[in-house]
């Protein structure tokens, strides 16, 4: 069973930068395409970034130019490098891992941006 665990989550001014982790349990991280979601109140959960197993990304274009995300395979990690944050980045942010054909979810970590 895989378990995903964010962190880096937290409360930081309009500007600021954060940085996201999502460490991954299991043998399969390095075959995964992963994930960074994001649910702000009242919303529906959006894909902020993407990235597959040989390292192609994507973006949603909210976030182009300000997030970048990577992956350490020997960590089973994945990032979100998230600078000059938004009122509107504020959500609970949370990975994905989809892998043969499954995908999981982690908890979140909330977001906060203050103005």
């Amino acid at each position: 069973q895989v378990q995903l665990v964010e962190s880096g989550g937290g409360l930081v001014q309009a500007g600021g930068s954060l940085r996201l982790s999502c460490a991954a349990s299991g043998s399969a991280f390095s075959i995964s395409v992963m994930g960074w979601y994001r649910q702000a109140p009242g919303k529906q959960r959006e894909l902020v970034a993407g990235i597959t197993s040989g390292g192609s990304t994507n973006y949603a274009d909210s976030v182009k130019g300000r997030f970048t995300i990577s992956r350490d395979n020997a960590k089973n990690t994945v990032y979100l490098q998230m600078n000059s944050l938004k009122p509107e980045d504020a959500a609970v942010y949370y990975c994905k891992m989809t892998v043969l054909w499954k995908e999981y979810w982690g908890q979140g970590t909330q977001v906060t941006v203050s103005s």
